[in-house]
């Protein structure tokens, strides 16, 4: 059984930086994408960043320039560096693994709060 547990998330002023850390269990985890996911109050969640297997990344335009994903294999996790965070970016932000390199994607964390706020 697959476990993603989030950490990392708090309260931030405008401007500021936060890294959050996604920790895996399971084994082969170098071979699965990954994901970050965010889900803000009264809106849909949607995708952030992914990072697949081979180290490729992507991101959601609104956090292009911004945000950095990144995973370290041997610790089976996954780190989402924000900077320059604003109001907009408040969200709970959930990690996302999935089967390899499918489309299957089916395994997801607890979620961690992020508020950017004065």
């Amino acid at each position: 059984q697959v476990q993603l547990v989030e950490s990392g998330g708090g309260l931030v002023q405008p401007g500021g930086s936060l890294t959050l850390s996604c920790a895996a269990s399971g084994r082969l985890f170098s071979i699965n994408d990954m994901g970050w996911y965010r889900q803000a109050p009264g809106k849909q969640r949607e995708l952030v960043a992914r990072i697949i297997r081979g180290g490729n990344t992507n991101y959601a335009d609104s956090v292009k320039g911004r945000f950095t994903i990144s995973r370290d294999n041997a610790k089976n996790t996954v780190y989402l560096q924000m900077n320059s965070l604003s109001p907009e970016d408040t969200a709970v932000y959930y990690c996302n693994q999935c089967n390899g390199g499918t489309l299957y994607c089916p395994y997801w964390g607890q979620g961690t709060q992020v508020t950017v706020s004065s």
